[in-house]
């Protein structure tokens, strides 16, 4: 029954998109944003949506954002029903630009003018885990593969994984461009990296002169709406030194089912914080000094610190063989010791930071195949490439 109710929904925007196609000319300055996974300005789509108003005024935008399609999804306001179904599909359809950071699957659905640009730009620099068309089955691969043949260009950050996109998303390969990731430019932003360290240390002056360790695992489906916290925590206060703390920042799909109780902020006071809800990912990154996750895809923004990253696969076996599966032999591809228990993720720990003993060689090896830009310009250079047949 759920559904059925979700393709008579996609029918539905199909219907009056449709009906705008028919009726209304492309408008070559109508942006429409699909921001279903980030709507934040620091996200691929806002670092565009940011380039494209000092390009040129006028531009005019529009959006789907992840509250509109929760608010749907709820059986919410009339007004947000109306809203979605009559006024969102006639902007789409009547846009120069299309740019998303998800799959939007009433796509499926629908066809484009050819007048109008569908850039994909996604919101992952890199994947350990399968995904799309590698990893999904039945009705929802199909839905997926039929609406990403609307798209024009599926942006990536690097020559090399041109190919293993295009085989996620199922499109040509020469549909697939190398120009970078708009919101990686934060990454090569010394000012902005020399601001949030300023604003997190003011939040946090006690932190100023510790060790830091970020835990940063990825979400398991089974655990969303009950996560467990497998390190243990007591372990990591009592082996190691004083003056190192732990910062938890779980997924958010975790973090909002996580409670984390009066009695654990007393008992881990000054040695673990948990800021899953702390704004801005990367500059909690900039902050630490080694990472620990275990498939999550952050990875792939800290090799650019060159700093040493502990990989936590306390389930691997059984993530392997039910989960998504990898596209590389696990142990042998990612940058970093991989430890089983608490007690290896301890001794690695000391061995990284104390000791400065990790493969600086393996990360940079990692950081070279997952970036070919390094200046911070990927987002003019997005620009650039959607808007050459403009002018």
């Amino acid at each position: 029954m759920k559904q059925f109710a979700k393709k008579i929904g996609y029918m539905l925007f199909a219907f009056f998109f449709y009906i705008n196609r028919i009726f209304t000319r492309v408008n070559k300055h109508k942006v429409f944003c699909i921001m279903t996974h980030d709507s934040s300005m620091d996200s691929n789509v806002g670092m565009i949506i940011q380039e494209m108003k000092k390009q040129n005024p006028n531009y005019k935008f529009y959006y789907i954002k992840k509250e509109d399609t929760a608010e749907v999804k709820s059986g919410g306001k009339v007004n947000s029903f109306l809203e979605f179904f009559l006024v969102k599909p006639f902007h789409m359809a009547t846009a120069g630009y299309i740019f998303l950071d998800n799959i939007f699957l009433p796509m499926s659905y629908l066809h484009f003018s050819s007048k109008t640009k569908v850039v994909q730009l996604w919101h992952g620099t890199g994947t350990i885990k399968k995904f799309g068309q590698d990893a999904n089955e039945g009705n929802l691969k199909k839905l997926e593969y039929r609406a990403n043949r609307t798209v024009t260009h599926l942006i990536v950050n690097a020559e090399g994984i041109r190919e293993q996109y295009a085989g996620a998303f199922g499109v040509e390969l020469d549909k697939v461009y190398a120009a970078g990731l708009p919101r990686t430019d934060i990454l090569f932003n010394s000012k902005k990296q020399h601001n949030d360290r300023k604003v997190f240390y003011q939040q946090y002056p006690e932190l100023k002169d510790k060790k830091i360790v970020l835990y940063a695992p990825t979400f398991r489906d089974e655990e969303v709406a009950k996560p467990k916290m497998e390190l243990d925590l007591d372990a990591f206060i009592n082996q190691l030194p004083d003056d190192l703390v732990c910062i938890i920042k779980l997924h958010p799909f975790v973090a909002r089912h996580y409670a984390w109780t009066k009695e654990q902020q007393e008992r881990y006071k000054g040695r673990v914080y948990n800021l899953s809800s702390y704004p801005d990912t990367n500059t909690l990154l900039l902050v630490a000094d080694a990472l620990i996750t275990d498939y999550s895809s952050i990875i792939y923004e800290y090799c650019l610190r060159e700093k040493p990253m502990i990989f936590y696969a306390y389930d691997l076996e059984a993530f392997e063989s039910k989960g998504r599966g990898f596209y590389e032999p696990y142990e042998a591809f990612v940058p970093g010791m991989v430890a089983k228990t608490t007690d290896e993720v301890i001794e690695a720990i000391k061995l990284n930071i104390y000791e400065d003993k990790y493969d600086l060689e393996r990360i940079e090896w990692f950081r070279d195949r997952h970036y070919q830009y390094f200046d911070g310009k990927s987002t003019e250079r997005v620009f650039e490439l959607i808007s050459s047949n403009d002018k």
